[in-house]
């Protein structure tokens, strides 16, 4: 059975349905070890050994297959495919949805805020219906405010969203998304002024910090640390409160930036990332000491997410569009051998920040020189892509991202895997 496609933004639904005899069949001809390329450990273990263990996984195959339908774009661009999705039980027994990292990019850029599962078979056939349902910003009145009145490179904004959003969303959840993207800001702007003074306490209550087993398992490597990143959340607020509650790091982490306008204020964050114990590297002269840092061993942090035209970048894919990105990062990867790995930083409801380290990307090699630079740039690319739409209003939508790039023809590409 087949689904019709919603419009942006409404309420999608996916429908499939499979024989029951045909996963019998499955079971017969796979090897046990071969069945996880069709189904999840736990959709395995969940559907026992029992007469009805066909029944059973034919309805999640269902599942798969209905989730994929509501993404038509993405399943023709090979972005994502039904195995991506798996289905497992809540609490109570009901049908839960599990996405990879390649669906929940999917859930994001569509703006899902859930998908709702309901299976159902009889002795022939396995149903399964998936309703997604459609996440709806609520911006703050500060970000309304500015965003009708003050709206600093609106045209930028919303130019940006709906380059990102628009074939996914209704115009209103853009219109939301660049209020809410103010708002971030506003409240940006506040914590750079109260950050100083507040307590060491305060600093370290104020921010979480995640994933610092992939942080540790990529510096004990002992090639140094390549961080990739961009303008997430409050960058500064989460990065040097959250590294300060690791006193050892104390002097390992340099960070390659831009001077910023006016020259007050860059003067002003250089001061207070290095009063912080962060070196502090300029991204036009930064290759003698990024390579000296890595070879001490220390974290150097890139912010991958401006434009960058060429020389210095090429043109590879970010968020569906080409836009020029620096090649630096790839070539410095791939001679040095030097773990990459994702790093962002978002502020939660509460006002209290997160600071996430991502697994290492695996480095992508070619016989062609330029090719794997290509290849790993796209995937420095893809990874950041995933941090984008995990909260897209935190993201720095002001920057002409994708200028000097003339659009292309949509085209079917490699996917490249989620880290």
């Amino acid at each position: 059975m087949s689904s019709d496609v919603a419009a942006p933004g409404a309420e999608r639904c996916g429908i499939d349905s499979v024989e029951i005899a045909r996963i019998e069949r499955l079971l017969r001809e796979t090897p046990a070890d071969g069945l996880g390329a069709f189904f999840s450990a736990q959709e395995l273990a969940d559907a026992g050994d029992g007469p009805g263990r066909a029944a059973s996984l034919a309805a999640r195959f269902a599942a798969k297959e209905a989730c994929l339908k509501l993404f038509p774009r993405g399943a023709a661009l090979g972005q994502v495919e039904a195995t991506d999705f798996s289905v497992a039980r809540d609490a109570y027994g009901a049908p839960r949805l599990v996405c990879n990292a390649a669906a929940q990019y999917q859930l994001d850029l569509h703006r899902i805020a859930r998908v709702e599962l309901s299976l159902t078979h009889d002795r022939v056939s396995a149903s399964a219906v998936a309703l997604a349902v459609p996440a709806r910003t609520a911006p703050s009145r500060a970000g309304r405010f500015i965003r009708r009145f003050l709206p600093l490179r609106g045209k930028i904004v919303t130019a940006n969203l709906q380059r990102v959003y628009g074939a996914y969303v209704e115009p209103d959840e853009i219109e939301r998304l660049a209020a809410a993207h103010y708002g971030h800001l506003w409240r940006l702007l506040g914590e750079f002024i109260r950050f100083r003074w507040l307590s060491a306490a305060r600093k370290k209550a104020l921010v979480r910090v995640e994933g610092i087993d992939n942080f540790i398992a990529a510096r004990d490597q002992g090639k140094g640390i390549l961080i990739l990143t961009g303008h997430f959340g409050n960058w500064e607020v989460s990065t040097t409160a959250g590294i300060a509650q690791f006193p050892e790091m104390r002097g390992k982490f340099h960070f390659v930036r831009r001077p910023i306008k006016p020259d007050w204020l860059d003067r002003l964050v250089t001061r207070r990332f290095e009063a912080a114990g962060f070196g502090v590297f300029s991204k036009r002269d930064s290759l003698d000491a990024m390579l000296e840092s890595l070879a001490q061993g220390d974290a150097v942090v890139l912010p991958f997410d401006q434009h960058a035209g060429p020389p210095d970048g090429i043109a590879v894919d970010f968020l569906g569009h080409p836009a020029w990105t620096f090649k630096s990062l790839a070539i410095i990867a791939l001679s040095t051998g030097a773990p990459v790995l994702p790093g962002s930083s978002w502020r939660e409801a509460d006002g209290r920040h997160v600071l996430r380290f991502e697994a290492p990307l695996a480095p992508i090699e070619h016989d062609s020189t330029t090719e794997a630079i290509r290849l790993n740039t796209r995937a420095y690319n893809a990874a950041l892509e995933q941090l984008v739409v995990r909260h897209p209003e935190q993201w720095y939508w002001v920057h002409r991202r994708w200028k000097h790039v003339e659009p292309r023809p949509k085209r079917r590409t490699a996917r490249v895997e989620p880290q």
